[in-house]
């Protein structure tokens, strides 16, 4: 095979590959999209979402990372080999260790940025109003009207000094059905204080005075925030165990 025949053949493969890898980005995309848009329950849709979005965002993302390494070989492919034609391996391997880069401090940035945007996007899920199955809109109870619908357990949950979780409690008014979901607070990321990034989690929790049957108690959580490192003490009131139970 001729210079120019290989050359040329090198180019048709680096373009179909390149070609190969955006397609796989976007089918990634949009079986993501279908995905959530065929979850109707809103807290399977929040769950899922939490848990599966940042994941295929990066397998789509290190798609088109490839593909556009893959791209920039094809890119004057002659004139780079026209004096030693080992030039264009040398490229390669270039172009993939700019793409390494490029893919770990795009990944640094979207770790301090995305967060807010995910955290907002769960937020609406969560607070969306729900239907019941009579297909009446329900109404999410307050804090303070919602512990009379959890049993023990569950506050023993919501207070617990290991990784606490959260209850919401819906309610349709006309039939009195209800609907109570769980969800985990310390997997959610806050927006800093000092550097203004939803990357401030809950580090630690305890229980400073646990709760009696005629007292509130106190449950402090410690949060640090992974990027600029700072902490913070949130103090949390936790109802009397006699106030909860209905």
């Amino acid at each position: 095979m001729d210079k120019a025949t290989y050359l040329a053949a090198w180019d048709r493969y680096m373009i179909l590959g390149s070609e190969v890898f955006l397609g796989i980005g976007l089918l990634i995309f949009l079986f993501y999209e279908f995905k959530i848009a065929q979850i109707k329950d809103p807290k399977e849709k929040y769950d899922y979402v939490s848990t599966h979005e940042i994941r295929y965002f990066w397998y789509a993302f290190l798609a088109v990372v490839i593909a556009a390494c893959i791209f920039l070989n094809s890119v004057a492919t002659e004139t780079v080999a026209s004096r030693y034609q080992w030039l264009i391996y040398v490229r390669l391997i270039s172009t993939g260790i700019l793409g390494i880069i490029a893919y770990l401090f795009t990944n640094s940035v979207i770790n301090v940025y995305y967060p807010r945007y995910l955290m907002k996007r769960l937020d609406r899920i969560r607070n969306k109003p729900r239907v019941s199955p009579e297909g009446n809109t329900m109404r999410k109870l307050s804090e303070e009207e919602e512990d009379a619908h959890l049993d023990e357990h569950m506050i023993a949950e919501e207070a617990s000094a290991v990784h606490s979780v959260d209850y919401d409690v819906w309610i349709d008014e006309k039939t009195g059905f209800k609907k109570i979901e769980k969800y985990f607070d310390y997997l959610h990321t806050e927006e800093c204080a000092d550097c203004g990034y939803y990357t401030l989690k809950i580090d630690v929790e305890e229980i400073v005075t646990p709760p009696t049957h005629s007292n509130p108690g106190v449950l402090h959580k410690h949060y640090k925030c992974s990027f600029c490192g700072h902490r913070e003490l949130k103090k949390v009131t936790i109802a009397a165990l006699s106030a909860n139970v209905a």
